[in-house]
This record gives C-alpha cells, structure tokens and sequence, in this order.
C-alpha cells in the first residue's frame, strides 16, 4: 500500500517560495477530507484496478456476441447481475508485451515496452493519484497475494503492497505507533536529511557531466518526490482519522487464513470500499497474484497454483478446474460491485456511480502465454459519463476477422486459442481504455502508454 510513498503533488518549495522561508505546511483546504466538508455535493472520481493472473480458460470465458443483447459465458455468469453497469471487453492487446509472458502484469496498467535495459513507465492509478492526492490523506491504495503491487511510479520504480487485512486496516484507519508526536519528529528528521542531501547533490552537480547529470535529476525528482511526501505527511497528522463504526471494524479489521481465498477477497474488496467511503484515498490496486504464484483455493476444492492450472495442456480436468477458478475470482468481483452500489457517498448516491473500476488481466491463454484479447471487464463510474450494458468487442471491428470458431454444438473449439495468441485488430491497444480512464479521472491528457486513440464508451 502507498501508505509511506505517497507521490503527493502539492510542493512545498513552490508553495512557500513567496513566503521567503521553508516552513511546515499550515492546515490547507486541500488537505481535508471532502467528507469533511458541508459544501460538498459532487463525489468524489475513483478507480479501482483488480488483476487476475495466467489469463483465463477462454473457451468458457470469451462472449461471441456484441452488442447490448450479448449472452454472458459461463465463467462471466456472476456478474450478470450488474449488466446494466459493466462492460465486458474483447480484443484489446499491449503491443509491448507480446511475446514476453513474464512482463504482463507489469505493463498491464503502463502500457509501456520493457526489454532487457528498458525501465517502466508510469501505471495510470499512479496518474490518476497525481489529481487525486492533494485531496485524500493517502494518494493510493496498493495491495498484492505478492510483495509487488500493479503500480509503477514515473521513474519505473515498483510501489511495495501489503497484503494482511489487518495491517492495511491499521496503515489507513489507526493512528500511528508512538503517537503523532513521535511520529512528526520522524517525519521532519527525513525532512532536514533530504533538505541537506540536495544541497550536497546540488554542489556535486556543477562537476558532472551530461550523462551523469541524466542520472542524477533522476535521482532528484526522487528525492524531491519523498520530501513532498513527507512533508504533506507531517500535514495531515493534524487531520483527524474518519470514525469507523464497529461493523466495518469487525468486517474489515481482521487476518484471514490462506485456505480461505473467498473470505480474504472479500475483506479486501471491503476495505476498499470503506477507503473510498470515507475518503482517505480514490485510486486502489489489488493483484490477486503473480503469473507465477497466484495460490489454489482448497476450499473449492482446487489445490492446484492458477498457474499449474493454466498450462493445462488440455487435460480437461484442469481445465475444469481453472473454469471454476476463473468463474470463483469474478464472483468476489461481483461481491465488489455489490458492496459499491450498496454503499452511499457524500451525497447520498451509490459508490458505485462515482467508482470506476477494471477487472481483468495481461494474458489470455496462459498454456501458450497468449497475451492478446485480453480478458477485461469496465465497471461502474456511471457518473463520470461511463455507458454500460454492452459487450464491446475490438476483434469485430478487424476487417479480416471471420467470427469465432465455434464448433456444431455452438461453442468454441480450439482454433479460437489463436486469437489470443496474435491480436486480430492490432490498432486496439488496451492503453486506449487506460487512456480513457484517465480522462474520465480528470487527467488532462491525449495520450497514455502505447495508445493511439481514447475508446468511446
């Protein structure tokens, strides 16, 4: 979780440049909580980005119809219910991660090209949390069934993630260890370091080359990224924590054991909400695991990894089994979109009208690392202008797409793998619906990643 690297926007050296003097930052409006505040009547933009390793079996994942009169598969029956505010999608691809299976998670929310001696590129929750952070205590929310989270800052450095229940509940919702105190004077100590290492780095500057000067303002931004961070840190611990009541409390305060996935993506899903809920952050990330370590789930009676799972090799048991893993993590999806239409904002309206939110993965067929028409659903953000009730499906717009190839008992047969395997329209780049995102959240920008056009939706 980006609870102690927070990439806060507002900068305290261009703040108080015209005060003539480097001071702590004073309780600014900003830095409120709109919960916080009597005048507020629009909800707040959210995202929430939830990613699902190995790709999925897709001949019992893939929709063959579009349109508003599509018929939902079988692994995407669960969220039937939500037709009205979900959007599943066909046919988008990350034309840098084509053939290198091992980097799909990490461009999954960049879109960018990494080779051997390439660095990442910023993920869009990270955009997004560029908008979003001078209002929010916490920028992002960031949490992982692995030590790596979904989120890249601009540098291409990877964000750390938490993954105990517990532990996130105490970084957002309790007050720090030793008091606000302690923890002020922690904090204004890392100031005064980071205040005396520009300095110092500054000096050294005048003696470096230009390649060497690349390197370092690489540095700097980094170290000017913590300064800003801390000291919007040291600033908020004069803002009281939300109350939370004892039943969101006892639902989301609490560790769950490994062999009990669906109650553990649940308290996940949770938290989430009550974080948009009460504001302390709009843009969350939550991995259910990497290509190769998302866990079994025993208590379906699947004690495969996903990953042994989906090279299958067309044994149909594991098949069966990966089926039910997929059509298991869609269901705690659809727990997801429930929570948030239940759930009211600041005025009164649903969670879910305000939230955005993208299921989904950077692979299609995980036995041949097919990463193309990725498996990718768009829900919520009603009011942000989002129009649901439609399978969008980019492999009908290719002129050379002869349909899916469905066998005599009208489903899919093994030809369709190929699909997944090589993108039928290469123009439809999933940094397009990132782009779109992006904008609905307020980024003022054309572009995003690899995309070459924002999709209508």
């Amino acid at each position: 979780m980006n609870i102690q690297t927070q990439s806060w926007l507002l900068n305290r050296r261009h703040t108080l440049k015209a005060l003539g003097s480097f001071i702590s930052l004073p309780m600014l409006e900003c830095m409120v909580p709109l919960r916080a505040s009597e005048k507020a009547v629009e909800s707040p933009k959210r995202s929430a980005f939830i990613y699902l390793a190995n790709g999925v079996h897709s001949l019992n994942y893939q929709i063959t119809s579009s349109g508003k009169d599509y018929q939902f598969s079988r692994s995407l029956q669960p969220l039937e219910k939500h037709r009205d505010a979900i959007t599943p999608i066909s046919g988008l691809h990350h034309p840098g991660a084509l053939g290198h299976h091992h980097n799909c998670i990490s461009v999954w929310l960049t879109g960018a090209k990494i080779g051997p001696s390439d660095r990442n590129t910023i993920s869009v929750d990270q955009k997004m949390a560029e908008m979003t952070a001078p209002h929010t205590r916490y920028p992002s929310m960031e949490v992982a069934l692995t030590q790596g989270s979904l989120a890249w800052t601009a540098d291409g450095v990877q964000l750390p993630a938490l993954r105990r229940c517990s532990e996130i509940f105490a970084s957002l919702f309790e007050e720090p260890k030793g008091g606000k105190m302690a923890q002020r004077r922690a904090l204004r100590r890392k100031a005064s370091v980071l205040d005396a290492n520009l300095a110092e780095v500054r000096q050294l500057e005048k003696k470096m080359g230009a390649e060497d000067k690349g390197r370092m303002e690489q540095y700097l931004t980094s170290v000017r990224e913590a300064e800003i961070r801390t000291r919007r840190a040291d600033a908020w611990l004069d803002t009281p924590l939300p109350t939370i009541s004892e039943a969101d409390r006892k639902r989301t305060n609490r560790d769950i054991a490994k062999t009990m996935a669906g109650d553990y993506f649940r308290t996940v899903y949770d938290l989430m909400v009550l974080a948009f809920q009460t504001d302390v952050t709009r843009v969350a990330t939550f991995s259910l695991g990497g290509e190769g370590d998302a866990f079994s789930i025993p208590e379906i009676g699947i004690t495969e990894s996903r990953h042994q799972l989906s090279h299958h090799g067309g044994d149909a048991g594991y098949m069966e089994k990966l089926t039910n893993y997929d059509t298991f993590a869609i269901e705690q999806f659809s727990y997801f979109l429930t929570r948030l239409s239940e759930t009211k904002d600041l005025n009164g309206k649903a969670l879910l009208g305000s939230t955005m939110s993208l299921f989904g993965s950077g692979m299609c067929y995980g036995h041949s690392h097919g990463n193309a028409n990725l498996p990718l659903v768009l829900a919520g953000g009603s009011d942000l202008g989002l129009k649901h009730g439609s399978h969008l499906d980019f492999n009908k717009e290719a002129k050379d797409f002869g349909g899916y190839s469905l066998g005599a008992d009208g489903a899919l047969t093994t030809a369709h793998y190929q699909v997944c395997s090589r993108p039928v329209n290469t123009d439809a780049h999933m940094s397009n619906l990132l782009l779109l995102m992006a904008q609905r959240m307020g980024v003022e920008t054309d572009m995003f990643g690899d995309s070459n056009k924002v999709i209508a939706l």
